[in-house]
């Protein structure tokens, strides 16, 4: 069967992906037994080494503190970063240059520096200028940094998701009487939101991601930090302790991830449900009355 994409395939091409995808298959189940063997040549799956997390002392005493701290500094840093980036990016499309100008310049600074520059320069900000106590100084600073990255991200994200929508959305919001702010808040912002979700959901994932930052290089006690000392306090079983952190990094950013698909697919049907009929003598032009003109059609 063809479509406009692709033409249907021929008795030689399916043929042909069999044997790739066979060949490939085998390929994967090599490397997997190679990987499996090297780790068991090297006593890396003795039980002695994974006992630990079959009890509850390595859970209470180094994973659950360093997930709470993980989880800690990225729900501040989304709770800024979102409005803050949501500011920006509405900034970025203002009619007057005294706003456009320097919210894209604070972006575009921002969003060019690495976020460890960021949390680096935080932590010696934190540390020269303020009267933080140094055992919160890189909570401060991975939050810091965690807030001046993505919340100029974001403000890319919000300000493209703006501009996908058709501009005879802001033409017929205008022709009815909006002013710009109420474009912005009733007509362009609630359609945008459902455009920018994914993107925005992969840089909340990202966000998560990048708190380990904190442990590596400021001293922060949060997951990835906190399966380094697990794994010294065990026996050097590294492997292990590193392995159990990734599975409880992919489940919760798998668990994000899913969450947001779900909220996209209900907002995508509740904006299809909305076409309720109304009457004649019912219908008032939208937006009317804020702006003093509320006659009916």
């Amino acid at each position: 069967m063809s479509s406009v994409l692709y033409d249907a395939q021929g008795p030689r091409a399916k043929r042909r992906n069999v044997i790739l995808t066979i060949v490939f298959l085998v390929a994967v189940a090599a490397l997997l037994w190679w990987v499996f063997g090297t780790l068991k040549d090297k006593g890396q799956l003795e039980w002695a080494l994974w006992e630990p997390f079959f009890h509850s002392e390595a859970w209470s005493t180094y994973i659950w503190p360093g997930l709470q701290n993980t989880l800690k500094a990225a729900f501040l840093a989304v709770i800024i970063a979102m409005p803050l980036g949501a500011v920006l990016g509405i900034a970025r499309l203002s009619d007057h240059v005294w706003v456009r100008v320097p919210a894209a310049v604070v972006v575009e600074f921002f969003r060019s520096i690495p976020v460890l520059v960021l949390m680096i320069f935080g932590l010696a900000l934190f540390a020269e200028y303020t009267n933080v106590s140094s055992d919160d100084r890189p909570l401060y600073a991975v939050v810091t940094g965690l807030v001046l990255y993505n919340a100029s991200v974001l403000a890319e994200i919000v300000r493209a998701g703006i501009l996908s929508l058709p501009k005879g959305q802001s033409e017929a919001a205008m022709a009815v009487g909006l002013r710009k702010g109420q474009l912005m808040r009733l007509i362009l912002l609630p359609q945008a939101v459902t455009a920018m979700l994914p993107a925005i959901v992969s840089q909340l994932v990202v966000i998560v991601k990048d708190t380990a930052l904190g442990g590596a290089v400021l001293t922060y006690s949060e997951l990835l930090s906190a399966a380094n000392t697990m794994s010294g306090y065990y026996g050097a079983n590294i492997i292990a302790s590193f392995t159990v952190v990734a599975i409880i990094f992919i489940a919760l950013n798998f668990a994000l991830t899913s969450f947001a698909s779900w909220l996209e697919r209900r907002l995508r049907r509740a904006k299809k449900s909305t076409g309720a009929v109304v009457g004649p003598n019912d219908a008032e032009i939208a937006g009317t009355a804020g702006t003093g003109a509320g006659g009916t059609l």
